[in-house]
């Protein structure tokens, strides 16, 4: 048995190591400066470290060898008999889904495809894009048939960026194989490396609609919180304080208001949604929470601004410190986060935005954004300070240091309790 590890991405590494603990993997991206530092043992996602990854590392590719060895190379992943897919599934501006990577990565397997071979899909799609978008894609390419000469299967990706306690093998496993068959060995694979388990669903779609509806279920909850922030501070009342006391309760759903972005939860709705109308029917819930979610950026900076003019703080031509850009604490990715909107709509009111982040790479924001960054904190004080994420170096940050005489901080996440002016 020989592994390719389709995408070295903050889903793809951890599972290539996962599985070269017991297997030969190769480990493919099209990025060569990502391979490269790979092959040095170093990961910028600070998913995996060091000493971890450079324990499975192979200097070559091989068939006999357990260990990983990343690649550019198509020809390093032809002798494969398992393909893993772990490519991103964004977006667009319209918020339609996006399925290039998915469409070119199957290219990139229909080109070395075999008979008896499986190809296993991780992106989150809606129901039906394994079968019905990939694997005609993998026929064309390969000229070989489905269920016939080549398999499919699909184990939607559970990693959460940056949290290093519920990390890939301790995350229970959903499976699922185009046929019986297929899908007993694909829950086989997993199994033999997933400490925490795993459940064969029926099907692929089954598969499919279970990790999407997981993240959509997650949004709506953080829709209705922030429905309910809105509410409660129109009426003058401490969400938190409010959602504490209801918390009491054994069966209340502990979820926060909060800004809702990264690659997952504010992105894989709108692959439910855009799968429901093309069926005829127009979801309502799902949209209006992606829509409440969406409009939270501006929210909180208009509260900035009114919490600003209360204060006294002259608006236009103010200066404001933004700490935090990436989409949640202590981790680097900076995908789709929504902290980008409350600079913008600060933006707009006239404010200077700094940013301070040690955990985001700047030519990264600045390639996504068009935004500056620091990774050390500014030497002058502000008019405003904003606690857009809540990293641990900055919940022992002395504001009074940074803060002009007459200033306001406000604590998007809710962390830093009687310290704040204001919070969401």
């Amino acid at each position: 048995m020989k592994i390719a590890v389709v995408g070295l991405g903050y889903v793809g590494l951890p599972l290539a190591r996962l599985f070269a603990t017991k297997y030969s993997v190769v480990g493919f991206d099209i990025n060569q400066d990502r391979v490269d530092e790979l092959k040095k043992g170093i990961d910028s996602t600070l998913e995996i470290d060091q000493e971890l990854l450079t324990s499975v590392l192979l200097n070559e590719p091989s068939k006999i060898n357990i260990g990983l060895y990343c690649s550019t190379n198509i020809e390093d992943i032809r002798d494969c008999n398992y393909y893993v897919i772990t490519v991103p599934t964004p977006v667009d501006k319209n918020n339609r889904p996006n399925l290039t990577p998915l469409y070119k990565s199957s290219e990139t397997v229909g080109k070395v495809l075999k008979k008896g071979d499986i190809v296993i899909y991780e992106s989150t799609v809606y129901p039906g894009v394994t079968e019905e978008e990939c694997v005609p894609v993998l026929e064309k390419v390969s000229g070989l048939k489905f269920n016939i000469d080549f398999f499919a299967g699909y184990s939607p990706e559970r990693i959460n960026p940056g949290d290093k306690l519920h990390t890939v093998e301790k995350i229970l496993k959903v499976t699922a194989g185009s046929t019986p068959e297929i899908g007993i060995k694909v829950n086989e694979l997993y199994r033999s490396v997933i400490i925490a388990g795993t459940h064969l669903a029926p099907s692929i779609k089954v598969a499919e609609a279970a990790k999407v509806i997981e993240n959509s279920q997650r949004d709506i909850n953080i829709a209705f919180v922030n429905e309910l922030s809105k509410i409660f501070n129109i009426l003058n009342i401490d969400t938190h304080a409010v959602l504490e006391a209801a918390g009491t309760k054994w069966n209340f759903l502990p979820f926060k208001p909060g800004l809702v972005g990264g690659h997952c939860i504010g992105v894989d709705p709108y692959y439910l949604a855009q799968k429901a109308q093309e069926m005829g029917y127009h979801p309502e819930i799902i949209l209006a929470g992606r829509r409440l979610n969406d409009s939270m950026g501006e929210y909180v900076a208009s509260q900035v601004v009114k919490l600003m003019i209360k204060k006294g703080v002259v608006v236009n031509g103010a200066k404001m410190l933004m700490l935090g850009i990436t989409f949640k604490e202590n981790c680097p990715d900076v995908r789709n986060t929504k902290i980008v909107d409350v600079i913008s709509s600060l933006t707009e009111y006239g404010i200077n935005v700094s940013i301070y982040d040690p955990w985001a790479n700047p030519s990264e924001v600045s390639h996504e954004y068009g935004l500056k960054t620091t990774s050390t904190l500014p030497n002058e004080k502000f008019d405003a300070i904003v606690l857009g994420v809540s990293h641990d170096s900055f919940l022992s940050l002395d504001f009074d240091l940074i803060r002009k005489e007459k200033s306001i901080l406000y604590d998007v996440k809710g962390v830093l309790g009687n310290k704040a002016d204001g919070k969401l």
